[in-house]
């Protein structure tokens, strides 16, 4: 049996103040309007194209969590994926434009808010409002898979130098083209393709956002409680903890549940265990983890991989409420096994 010590479930734990971002990690990274994103690996490989990125917990959890930092006006360029897409919005107001040209429309989401994409579509986001915003990201699957770039985003590129190998590499062809030899290139894709990644309508993409205000807290699960509410964000299916599917449920696989859990000051949510993987972000306020051998205090911002099978306690022991989103293994999460 592993022992969680404190040392362990510290490197678990990935503090907003440690991220370690990266400003390579993609084609457009020299596209104008693109160059001042930074790009985040918190859980699994992700979707980066450049060898700088930092990985921070490469353990395999069944789906990636990733994040994205962007000043006023910074663009992250069309593009579409194969897996789920969800954005968390820790700060700042952004808009999704859809459409291989962001001619298909848009939504524009704000802290709290959550919005999921469709697979095979394309989106982009940008940064709204004054200063720095910061998207916390769930990519559906243990591999990702490769991002689709619309085809002027290559277009783009190439004027900076910028060229991407096949398999999803990049390559800076700035210091001289003997860079690209027996390099296979990938090249922008073709009208077939093109015409395969269609923006639904938008009364279906409405579907797939929720604002903060519209989250409704579920009395039936199993971690309510005094001060202690969960609400359902993504639940694909009627699960065994007892959420109905919704309010975004998909017609594409998540592979994952997203739930928001909130926590008044001094709300306890007494040991438990779970039987899939366990991701914690907390939104806003402080969150008070612990297990017989120690004690996490997590911040805003931070995010916590709790391991299975673990022994756990959640309590807000703060002055303000406690806001943490939370990612559950598998489309149908099992009830925790709380300790007797």
């Amino acid at each position: 049996m592993t022992q969680w010590t404190q040392d362990a479930m510290a490197a678990r734990l990935v503090r907003y103040a440690d991220l370690v971002p990266c400003r390579t990690a993609f084609i457009d990274t020299r596209t104008p309007g693109s160059t001042e994103k930074e790009n985040f690996t918190i859980i699994g490989p992700g979707v980066s194209e450049s060898t700088d990125q930092f990985v921070h917990i490469t353990e395999k959890h069944g789906f990636n969590i990733g994040a994205a930092r962007q000043p006023f006006g910074c663009v992250n360029s069309q593009h579409s994926h194969d897996t789920a897409e969800v954005f968390v919005v820790h700060s700042g107001h952004w808009r999704l434009p859809f459409g291989p040209n962001k001619e298909d429309g848009f939504i524009d989401i704000a802290p709290g808010d959550v919005c999921s994409v469709p697979i095979h579509m394309f989106r982009g986001f940008e940064k709204l409002d004054e200063g720095t915003g910061f998207l916390f990201t769930v990519l559906g699957e243990d591999d990702p898979g490769k991002v689709t770039w619309a085809p002027a985003v290559f277009e783009a590129a190439a004027d900076h130098g910028l060229k991407l190998a096949k398999g999803g590499r990049l390559i800076d062809t700035s210091s001289g083209d003997y860079e690209l030899k027996d390099v296979e290139l990938e090249g922008a894709i073709g009208d077939d393709t093109l015409s395969g990644l269609k923006t639904p309508p938008a009364e279906k993409l409405r579907q797939c956002v929720v604002v903060a205000a519209d989250m409704a807290t579920n009395p039936a699960s199993p971690l309510a409680g005094e001060g202690v509410e969960e609400a359902g964000v993504i639940v694909p299916q009627q699960t065994d903890d007892g959420f109905a599917p919704g309010p975004i449920q998909g017609w594409w696989p998540h592979g994952f549940n997203l739930r928001r859990l909130t926590l008044q000051t001094g709300a306890y949510v007494p040991a438990h265990t779970r039987k899939e993987a366990e991701v914690l972000f907390v939104q806003d306020g402080t969150l008070e983890v612990s297990w017989r051998e120690g004690t996490l205090m997590l911040g805003a911002g931070d995010t916590l991989s709790v391991p299975i099978g673990l022994p756990h306690s959640f309590r807000n022991t703060a002055s303000v409420p406690c806001v943490a989103f939370v990612v559950r293994g598998t489309e149908n999460p099992a009830p925790p096994v709380f300790a007797a």
